[in-house]
């Protein structure tokens, strides 16, 4: 926003293409892919590797999804690409449904209440950061540094 960096983006017709953009045709493309030709052995690695850089390249851009029309909110693309991450971890480390013992359940309770507490305290931050440097964001975003 400082423009101090060269413009790398794409720009049609006075638009600029965000990187959302690739994100959900790679991810479409991955979809297509997966439904009519199922991909195995070495091509399935390309497909789980393409379909990570589409959703990693999509929820990059969050900020866009929750504000289409304002500001591009940076920090809530951050916090997104965080819990997502966090998620994707979760599931991929957690053992089997079968495998579950007491223990577990109860860290899945204390999990799920510190994704509830995560959450009251993301929408009331930004809250306070809209009300607070929103009008500022929004002045840069539109006649540019001082």
């Amino acid at each position: 926003m400082s423009r101090r960096l060269p413009d790398l983006f794409l720009h049609v017709g006075g638009t600029h293409v965000h990187h959302l953009n690739y994100g959900i045709f790679l991810l479409s493309g991955v979809g297509a892919w997966s439904l009519l030709s199922p991909p195995r052995g070495r091509h399935l690695r390309w497909a789980l590797a393409a379909f990570g850089v589409g959703l990693a390249l999509t929820f990059d851009e969050f900020g866009i999804w929750l504000h289409l029309g304002g500001s591009y909110w940076q920090r809530a693309s951050f916090d997104a690409v965080v819990v997502v991450g966090s998620a994707l971890a979760l599931i991929a480390l957690a053992p089997t449904l079968k495998r579950l013992r007491p223990r577990h359940w109860f860290t899945v309770a204390l999990l799920a209440f510190a994704v509830v507490a995560f959450t009251l305290l993301l929408v009331d931050s930004f809250n306070y950061a809209g009300s607070r440097i929103g009008p500022e964001l929004r002045n840069l975003e539109e006649y540019g540094p001082k």
